[in-house]
C-alpha cells in the first residue's frame, strides 16, 4: 500500500483548538501542492489516493477537503486516530484493518496534526532524520508491506511553498 502522510494546512487561532480554521495562506498552499503532489505520483507511477482519512478537528477535515476535490474519485472520512493526542500504535490499529479488509485502499491519505504526523513518518520508516519535521501543509509519501516500525520505504516528502518534491 502507498500511505501519504499529510500535515494539515496552516491555522488560525480560535476560542477551542478544535475549531482552527485555515488561513488564507493554509488554504492556498494545499490547493498549490494538489496538482504538484499529483504530479509526483504520476512521475512514479504510484496511483492517486483512492482514500483520504482525516482528523475530525476542523483544520484537518477543510484540508482534506481540499486534497478531495483535487481527488474526486477517493472517499473521504473522519477517523478519531487521527485526532491531537493519538498516538502511532493506534493509527497502526486503523492501517491494519484497512490492509487486512477486501475493500484496501492502494493508496491512503491521511490527514493530521503535528506531533503525530511525524511520528508516523519515523516510525514506519524505522529512523529518524530521513524527512523533516513535517511543517504545515507538508507531507511525506511511503510504501508499506505490512503495519509497524521500520516496515515502509521512503518514495518522496514535499513541504510548502514550492512542493518541490524530494527523493
Amino acid at each position: 500500500m502507498i500511505l501519504t502522510i499529510w500535515r494539515h494546512g496552516q491555522a488560525g487561532w480560535a476560542a477551542s483548538d478544535r475549531r482552527r480554521e485555515l488561513t488564507d495562506r493554509g488554504t492556498d498552499d494545499i490547493g498549490f501542492a494538489c496538482p504538484q503532489f499529483h504530479a509526483a505520483c504520476e512521475a512514479r507511477q504510484l496511483p492517486p489516493p483512492d482514500l483520504i482519512l482525516h482528523s475530525p478537528w476542523l483544520r484537518t477535515t477543510q484540508t482534506a477537503g481540499i486534497l478531495a476535490s483535487a481527488f474526486t474519485h477517493a472517499q473521504l472520512r473522519s477517523h478519531p486516530a487521527l485526532q491531537p493526542g493519538s498516538r502511532p500504535p493506534q493509527v497502526d490499529i486503523l492501517l491494519e484493518s484497512l490492509l487486512s479488509g477486501q475493500d484496501c485502499p492502494r493508496h491512503l491519505l491521511l490527514v493530521s496534526h503535528q506531533p503525530l504526523v511525524s511520528q508516523l513518518v519515523e516510525r514506519y520508516l524505522g529512523e529518524p532524520g530521513q524527512v523533516p519535521v513535517l511543517s504545515p501543509g507538508a507531507l511525506a509519501t511511503l510504501e508499506l508491506e505490512a503495519v509497524g516500525p521500520g516496515v515502509g520505504r521512503l518514495l518522496f516528502w514535499a513541504m510548502p511553498p514550492e512542493y518541490e518534491t524530494s527523493i
